[in-house]
């Protein structure tokens, strides 16, 4: 067990951006394990971000960025609760990144519900009759599980908010805002997106 100092305590919070009481109990509570650490903050974040989701988010702004070939481009909308946290660096920081992560990634939609029921079946389908070939001999609940396992891939590659992001591909973008909102206490909705591609 390593002994919880100011210093880790610093650290932690330069990091994360969380309060420096949560980031000393959050090492105390992990006996300084660093990235259990960071797991719990990120935890707590996500509560907390549960519980700011119904509250309105009428402020926010809009984001851009240009590639550097110049023929990539996005614009990306985040609504949040006031015009100070629209304002805040952090926020802006989040926007900006969440801008990288589109032109690298060019997701077709924001959530699983954006994707056309046709869409949708078609790749069931597709994915059932691949099941059945691949594991007919299975009984029909795992053949079940494997199809929603494909199909929750299926909507991973398409769905923005269902990403991993391109930086850590150990959370979602979803997982991303909430641990955002948690940092700056508001809510935060991403609400859409546009990416450019020159010829496309």
């Amino acid at each position: 067990m390593t002994k919880v100092d100011a210093k880790m305590v610093g650290k932690l919070r330069r990091e994360s951006g969380a309060p420096m009481m949560d980031c000393k109990r959050a090492l105390d509570e992990s006996g300084g394990d660093w990235d259990k650490a960071h797991d719990i903050l990120r935890m707590k974040g996500l509560k907390s971000a549960d519980s700011k989701a119904g509250r309105e988010a009428t402020e926010g702004r809009v984001f851009s960025y240009i590639h550097s070939d110049m023929k990539t481009g996005v614009l990306l909308e985040i609504d949040c609760e006031t015009d100070f946290v629209a304002r805040n660096e952090d926020f802006v920081e989040f926007g900006h990144d969440l801008c990288l992560h589109l032109a690298f990634a060019k997701p077709p939609y924001l959530t699983r519900e954006d994707v056309p029921a046709d869409e949708v079946e078609k790749e069931r389908s597709h994915q059932l009759e691949k099941v059945r070939e691949q594991m007919g001999d299975r009984p029909q609940e795992i053949q079940e599980k494997a199809v929603e396992g494909r199909m929750n891939k299926f909507f991973e590659d398409r769905c923005f908010l269902e990403q991993k992001f391109v930086k850590d591909d150990k959370a979602s973008i979803e997982q991303m805002v909430k641990a955002q909102i948690g940092k700056i206490g508001e809510n935060l909705i991403v609400k859409r997106f546009q990416v450019f591609v020159v010829g496309s």
